[in-house]
């Protein structure tokens, strides 16, 4: 027996609600499930014939949409966008450098340097927190920059055996 129009219709407007819940509930979007019941309702509807019970058209739906959801993820791979949210590190890397940098330095020089480079003093403001003159903080600065420089070529050059001419004579 061939279920009628009337009672199909009824059917619809009582369980293409649920079927919709139902393929969210597997994980589907909202709008993709609404679509996904449509056209379970609609392959119902065209196959109205090999309904053996009319009670029990809205199960016989949900399987129907549940098999055309199946079927969707096997065709196609499960690929998840997923949004990329810039997120500044916790800490600064050149603070990292900087720390490092200072490490490496004398504790007098330390003290100019990150007053001058850190703190954007200027050189008579050191001179005078110092007590030196304006002269003496910048010769300090020019000796803890090559002091620096030495000392982190000396870290980043691979050992070979041999010093070149101009750091044997410094």
């Amino acid at each position: 027996m061939i279920i009628t129009t009337e009672e199909y219709g009824s059917a619809y407007q009582k369980g293409y609600t649920r079927t919709t819940r139902l393929l969210v509930s597997h994980g589907m979007s909202w709008d993709g499930a609404q679509e996904m019941a449509q056209a379970a309702w609609v392959r119902g509807w065209e196959r109205r014939g090999q309904l053996r019970e009319t009670s029990m058209v809205a199960p016989w739906i949900n399987t129907i949409a549940l098999n055309m959801y199946r079927t969707d993820l096997r065709r196609e791979p499960f690929l998840q966008e997923v949004p990329d949210v810039p997120a500044p590190p916790e800490r600064h890397l050149a603070a990292i450098d900087v720390q490092l940098i200072m490490q490496v330095c004398r504790e007098k020089d330390r003290f100019v340097l990150q007053r001058y480079y850190l703190d954007e003093c200027g050189t008579q403001e050191i001179a005078v927190t110092q007590g030196l003159t304006e002269a003496a903080v910048r010769i300090r600065l020019l000796r803890a920059r090559r002091g620096l420089a030495r000392a982190l070529n000396a870290v980043s050059r691979p050992a070979t055996g041999y010093a070149p001419a101009l750091e044997r004579q410094a």
